[in-house]
């Protein structure tokens, strides 16, 4: 049985301009100790997702979904004390930007032991000793003084360790990562990975990896959810994923990575993700794609089987040709 079941999630918010959709009808499903990782660019409504799964959505956001279910347990007829009592538990997130993530009015210590407080029960004794094995466990030196450090006082790896060790502070069974390193250098983005695969790796726990870092994906996850201004736009196993992308926009992203490119000029993806005011009468990548017809400016496409990644798309690609397109151009570049 899958640990998370999410069947046609959708996410609208209020808006000066009426209702916007951000997530459109996102399916997903992840077993006990899986990596899967959802990748696009920004604005593809990635973090929203999930957001709205952790019940974290500011007031001016409908959330709707037919199924939304972990470990069996429905989510959608819990009361407040149900979520709480799974929220920051068995299912725990790690936010984009750790440094404005962290309270700065609170140490270290007080926000790491708040949720085995909570959750857990634990003593003060037992929180202390609990918060001193996580900072071990995460790799952050001298842990006894960085208990009593303010947020400011923590680099940016740092805060993100910090920020690693709130999450599985619980034994979660499922840990959902955004964007774990933004804004860190490269060193210390290889020393997240690594520090998040070996947690993952050594605790069972299921992780969802939200990334823009098509190397990351290919490095990390097991399967590869592609989402593409809030609709899913593909769903692959890695290794398939990059060797036969069917979506022309994986195939464009794929294209642009500089290591599959022996262009002098790298490949980009022309145009802007849609926002509330242009987006287009028929598939929502159209405007930027390199096999458009008029169907796919006039009709909104439907997921094709599996064969093809259950790609969105009028004309799934197949050993990089597009299926039953009239002119059957080719690559995707």
């Amino acid at each position: 049985m899958s640990l998370l079941e999410i069947e046609n999630l959708s996410v609208s918010f209020l808006t000066a301009g009426g209702q916007f959709k951000a997530v459109d009808g996102v399916t997903l499903n992840v077993n006990p100790g899986e990596i899967v990782s959802i990748v696009g660019e920004s604005g593809s409504g990635k973090s929203v997702a999930m957001l709205a799964l952790m019940g974290l959505l500011p007031w001016t956001a409908t959330v709707t979904a037919d199924v939304l279910r972990f470990d069996g347990r429905d989510m959608l007829t819990m009361d407040t004390k149900q979520m709480r009592s799974i929220i920051g538990c068995e299912l725990t997130m790690i936010f984009q930007e750790p440094m404005t993530s962290l309270n700065p009015c609170f140490t270290v210590g007080f926000q790491l032991t708040e949720s085995l407080k909570v959750h857990k029960n634990m003593n003060r004794k037992d929180r202390y000793a609990r918060a001193l094995e996580l900072l071990e466990l995460v790799g952050i030196p001298e842990p006894k003084k960085r208990l009593s450090a303010f947020p400011h006082q923590l680099s940016g790896g740092m805060s993100q360790r910090v920020m690693i060790a709130m999450a599985i502070s619980c034994n979660p069974r499922l840990l959902i990562a955004d964007e774990p390193t933004t804004a860190l250098d490269v060193t210390i983005q290889a020393q997240i990975l690594d520090l998040l695969l070996k947690l993952q790796d050594e605790q069972n726990m299921a992780l969802i990896l939200i990334t823009h870092d098509m190397g990351v994906v290919a490095e990390t996850a097991e399967r590869v959810v592609v989402q593409y201004a809030g609709q899913q736009v593909e769903k692959q196993h890695v290794k398939g994923l990059f060797t036969d992308p069917h979506h022309p926009y994986t195939a464009a992203l794929l294209a642009s990575l500089p290591e599959r490119s022996n262009a002098k000029i790298l490949p980009s993806i022309l145009g802007v993700v849609p926002g509330q005011f242009d987006r287009p009468e028929g598939c929502l990548f159209s405007p930027r794609c390199s096999f458009v017809t008029e169907l796919c400016r006039t009709t909104p496409p439907k997921a094709a089987d599996e064969k093809v990644g259950r790609a969105l798309c009028h004309y799934p690609l197949l050993d990089g040709k597009p299926i039953g397109h009239p002119e059957n151009k080719g690559v995707a570049a």
